[in-house]
């Protein structure tokens, strides 16, 4: 898990206990609340240098059905591979994980009534108020077992009723950003670490929270409304699932006027979002004939997502906007949204973690399909560390021999089928994909070898990336004894591309002589071979595609500058550097010339673009409405505003897949 804040989670560590007087005004809480607090114990997994590793913590829940059904966090329990819950009595049992939802960091556990003294006894169980009641100033109550000890209580008054993260964008927890849909109960009862997934309880002894963090003497709940709903999906169908339109939304900017409504600030290509026509900058008024109310801040976020989010899935929505202050409407159905990060797995046999590939995370690759999977770890040594070239993490495995992976399931049945009743390691032909290049390799279950990396060409260019042809891919590939080069990549645009060279030909012969290259250290040997030609010459390949056999005729073009020869800007007044957009860019991103922009490859900290949000990575395209296609017009349009000194600097920027408009504030 990453925090974007200093936050507590609630989980693990230990905290002091706070007791409480028989004639205190908080005791008729304390007895319809307390017996229904548990502490839990959890063993977890999470994936980590190519092994699922485990670790022990503790939190605590609330018993909130007769059949033992117990509410707590995700970050508690939904990891788990083992839990025990202590009950108030100091009953110990086994629970099992029921359901478990990330985006809410909720999760709900079931108690093993069979390791209860009398499995037919009734349970205590706490139930849940009306958390849209509260105001500022209500006595609150925070319930649990800071550090695994046994039940405490701490008392505060509500300090917020609609708390986020600083900066809006929430923790993460398994690739979910909890701040999309939550909006905290902000608190001053003292919270502990191991008070994680207890309740947060008003004087009537009725659950209004399930506290979540501490942000310094803050503590933040999930208030129980939405607690309560997520919770009675999970009992039910034991998952919640949610719809998405491939859209995403900001606040308005400081110098609208408009009375309501949320800004688009992009949209996923071929989303329903997209495919209805919706755009960066289009205001949206009204969903389903339900007004939006002017969003001026990152709290007011989470209620535009959860009106997305909560509405049944493939169903038709309909929004009302505007675009240029004209009115618009738009008309799409709902798909279903997919987890962020799917649960990774272990492979001892080739010595990774993996999980699948999702289609948003296949799109943000310009993937057509999500038919692969992601290694999410490697182990240091391990067969696939081993391998020459090695997949690494971040890389697509996609077959295995002849056998297509499509995800876990598939990975899972090929090695089974490759390693049934074998006594030594098994070599097996990987095809992988890393930064859109292809590459295959031969993994050697059990074999620990190291490996060594190709260099980079200049002058004359291919317009191509290549692996060699080792000894062990071409015995796979069927042609033993030949040597060359494999394409694992072709840049857009250029003259390879245009003489149809494609990713996956064998280059064996250059102008009918063998590339003599079958060793790790012969990388360079295409390229430098090509290097001494002359620009605007002509080349004749002869390359194995399948099992045709082609000559393939390729003019040489100059290579196109690295990156450290790339035109590059500081700009000292807004505190962030850029560059021009590279042929190595594009090749990863799989644009091309037609998209223009500059990369942002610093941002000063704590600087004016910093606080506007800029980051590293992002493609500047516009600035002011003004269209930014290179390091020159960046310059231009500064010099502007550095003479002109405007208070407010719409930037316009792609952000991996997405589209954002992000406003700097200088002070001049």
């Amino acid at each position: 898990m990453k925090f974007l804040f200093p936050f507590v989670l609630c989980f693990l560590t230990y905290g002091r206990i706070f007791g409480t007087e028989t004639d205190s005004p908080i005791q008729p809480a304390l007895d319809i609340v307390y017996p229904a607090l548990v502490r839990i114990h959890v063993v977890s997994e999470s994936g980590s240098g190519g092994r699922m590793q485990k670790n022990r913590g503790s939190g605590s829940g609330t018993i909130i059905h007769p059949d033992g059904y117990v509410l707590t966090n995700h970050h508690v329990a939904g990891r788990a591979t083992r839990m025990t819950v202590r009950l108030a009595d100091r009953q110990e049992c086994r629970a099992s994980l029921i359901g478990t939802d990330a985006l809410s960091d909720l999760a709900i556990l079931k108690i093993d009534r069979s390791d209860l003294r009398d499995p037919k006894a009734a349970l205590p169980v706490a139930r849940f108020g009306n958390s849209d009641s509260l105001k500022v100033g209500d006595v609150v109550l925070a319930m649990g077992s800071p550090a695994g000890l046994s039940q405490s209580v701490t008392k505060g008054v509500v300090a917020n009723t609609e708390m986020i993260a600083p900066g809006g964008n929430g923790l993460s927890l398994d690739g979910e950003t909890v701040g999309e849909l939550v909006r905290w109960i902000g608190h001053d009862a003292v919270i502990f670490p191991g008070n994680s997934g207890g309740p947060l309880v008003n004087l009537k002894g009725e659950i209004i929270g399930v506290n979540e963090v501490g942000i310094g003497s803050i503590g933040g709940a999930i208030p129980a409304n939405l607690a309560k709903s997520i919770a009675d999906t999970l009992i039910k169908y034991g998952e919640v699932k949610r719809s998405t339109i491939g859209l995403s939304v900001q606040p308005l900017l400081k110098t609208s006027h408009e009375s309501s409504g949320i800004l688009v600030s992009g949209t996923i290509q071929g989303s329903p979002a997209a495919k209805a026509g919706l755009q960066a900058g289009d205001l949206i008024t009204a969903l389903q004939d339900k007004s939006i109310p002017a969003a001026r801040a990152p709290e007011d976020l989470p209620l535009f997502n959860r009106m997305v989010l909560e509405t049944p899935i493939g169903s038709s929505l309909h929004i009302r906007g505007k675009r240029d202050g004209k009115e618009k409407t738009w008309t799409l159905v709902t798909e279903e949204r997919e987890p962020m990060q799917p649960r990774e797995k272990e492979f001892l046999a080739w010595g990774i973690t993996a999980r699948n590939l999702t289609k948003l995370q296949a799109k943000s690759m310009n993937r057509a399909d999500s038919d692969a999977i992601v290694v999410q770890s490697v182990r240091s040594g391990g067969p696939a560390a081993a391998a020459k070239p090695a997949p690494p993490a971040g890389s697509l495995i996609m077959k295995v021999n002849d056998s297509p992976v499509r995800n876990i399931d598939d990975l899972e049945s090929v090695t089974a089928s490759i390693t049934k009743d074998v006594t030594e390691p098994v070599p097996a032909l990987i095809t992988y994909e890393i930064d859109g290049k292809s590459y295959l390799t031969v993994v050697k279950v059990g074999v620990e070898k190291s490996q060594e990396q190709p260099a980079v060409a200049r002058k004359a260019w291919l317009g191509v990336s290549t692996q060699v042809i080792s000894s062990d891919l071409a015995e796979a590939l069927g042609i033993v004894g030949q040597k060359g080069m494999r394409v694992t990549g072709v840049y857009p645009q250029s003259q390879a591309e245009m003489a149809g060279l494609k990713e996956g030909d064998l280059l064996l012969k250059l102008d009918g002589e063998i590339i003599n290259a079958s060793r790790p250290e012969d990388a360079d040997v295409l390229a430098e071979t090509i290097r001494q030609m002359s620009i605007g010459g002509e080349i004749s390949l002869d390359v194995k595609r399948g099992k045709d056999t082609l000559t393939i005729k390729v003019k040489l073009e100059r290579a196109p500058a690295v990156t450290s020869e790339l035109q590059e800007y500081q700009c000292e007044t807004l505190e962030f550097s850029a560059r021009d957009v590279g042929k190595e860019d594009r090749l990863r991103d799989k644009s091309d010339e037609s998209e223009k922009g500059v990369l942002i490859t610093s941002v000063t900290h704590a600087g004016w673009a910093a606080l506007g949000g800029l980051q590293n990575r992002d493609i500047l395209r516009s600035i002011h409405g003004k269209d930014v296609d290179s390091i020159e017009t960046l310059k231009t349009i500064v010099e502007e505003i550095n003479r002109t000194k405007p208070t407010h600097i719409p930037f316009f920027v792609r952000r991996g897949i997405t589209t954002r408009l992000i406003e700097l504030e200088p002070t001049w």
